[in-house]
């Protein structure tokens, strides 16, 4: 299991209409790619403009490979690019450990 996380920032005053947006994409398009297993979003406290989109795949490639070189890819930039501040950071990880 690989999870990504895209690191996001928006413009001030846009937190509803991208909430809406992140949750459209991802439930309409990200979810349909091959490899995804589930996704969480947190946003920040003391900069109300930043999120963290945490997705998890199956695999590296269901990510960088299948979604971002397929057409499912320009769907999602569609719904939640507008909103985007800035190029949103994204790394992927793999787990070391867990609590029970």
């Amino acid at each position: 299991m690989i999870l990504e996380i895209a690191d996001i920032r928006i413009p001030p005053g846009k937190q509803a209409e991208f909430e809406a947006a992140l949750q459209t994409g991802v439930e309409t398009v990200a979810s349909k790619a091959k490899g995804f297993r589930g996704y969480k979003v947190n946003k920040g406290v003391e900069s109300p403009e930043r999120y963290v989109l945490m997705i998890y795949w199956e695999a590296l490639e269901d990510h960088t490979v299948g979604f971002r070189q397929g057409p499912l890819f320009a769907q999602w930039r569609a719904i939640v690019g507008p909103y985007f501040a800035a190029p949103p950071v994204v790394e992927h990880f793999t787990l070391v450990a867990k609590s029970a």
